[in-house]
């Protein structure tokens, strides 16, 4: 049985990857005292007695973390802080073909985060396939619930009045382009551009969807039956990814896209929109289940040689 220690397990991911892993029988949690959770000598004991120490923490927190953890356990990181960084491997299972290999024998994973998921399973196939050209820019507009942006924005959320919250019900930001999340975006895609990225925030408390919008003649003229398809064929094989067909007749309710109805499970839904001329790819996801703490799981999984569904 593998001991895991969660360090930043009061915050929204944490308590999320904890919730989730009670189910899980081979794997013992460890626990440390609130009144502890900032203490460093409290918390390398806790590396030092772990197998995986997974980091829930603002990313210069996560930083000061991997400093204390290194050495005494394996580490995934669900910040931001390495995902770029050639050292560690990005805990994106379905990236490659060989990329479980590349975690399974990993000692410090990057957990992905949860927009570049979307733009990355849906723009990376189409590359590879020769279907877009990595020079064409690309434009990412996204949507989140409220959960997304961690323990200070829920709370800001769930203290509006009525009147604040119909003023504030959704908010544009990233405006000036310096998402964080561009750099993994790019990296990862197989883009040699970041995208122009527009991500929204909600209010309702999680799931997201992840929409690209290309024109035909950016696709080689493919139809949406042509992206559709290989997208289905990249992803036949995997259990969390499922591929809808073209234009979802069956997710749309009177005609809407919902982007809670994946909320509480590890699925990420690609969709493919459009006609001749236009062409729209929507993500749908938990923005805590594979947008977060449900990739977390299964790249714990899959590091600890378990199988990859186990407390999903």
């Amino acid at each position: 049985m593998a001991t895991i220690f969660i360090d930043g397990q009061a915050g929204t991911t944490g308590i999320e990857i904890a919730t989730r892993l009670r189910g899980h029988s081979n794997l013992k949690l460890l626990h440390i005292a609130d009144e502890q959770r900032k203490d460093p000598a409290i918390r390398e004991q806790m590396f030092q007695q772990a197998d995986v120490a997974i980091l829930c923490l603002p990313d210069d927190a996560a930083i000061a973390a991997y400093a204390l953890a290194k050495g005494h356990c394996r580490i995934l990181d669900a910040s931001s802080a390495h995902r770029v960084d050639p050292d560690w491997a990005y805990g994106l299972p379905e990236l490659t073909a060989n990329n479980r290999e590349a975690i399974a024998d990993a000692e410090q994973v990057s957990n992905p985060g949860c927009y570049p998921q979307g733009f990355i399973l849906s723009v990376l196939p189409l590359i590879e396939a020769g279907l877009l050209d990595a020079a064409t820019p690309l434009r990412c507009s996204a949507v989140s619930g409220y959960s997304g942006g961690g323990r200070q924005m829920i709370e800001s959320f769930r203290d509006f009045t009525p009147e604040q919250a119909d003023t504030f019900n959704t908010q544009a930001y990233g405006l000036t382009q310096s998402h964080k999340h561009l750099p993994e975006m790019q990296r990862y895609s197989g883009t040699n551009v970041a995208p122009i990225f527009m991500p929204t925030v909600a209010n309702y408390y999680k799931g997201m969807v992840t929409s690209i919008a290309l024109f035909a003649s950016e696709l080689n003229d493919a139809t949406p039956a042509e992206v559709q398809a290989t997208l289905a064929q990249r992803y036949a094989d995997e259990r969390f990814i499922h591929v809808a067909p073209v234009n979802a007749p069956e997710h749309l309710v009177n005609g809407y896209l919902n982007p809670t109805a994946c909320n509480g499970t590890n699925n990420l839904e690609l969709m493919v929109f459009g006609d001749a001329q236009r062409i729209v790819i929507n993500a749908r996801y938990d923005n805590l289940g594979k947008g977060a703490a449900g990739a977390a799981i299964q790249n714990l999984n899959i590091m600890l040689g378990l199988q990859e569904e186990l407390g999903l």
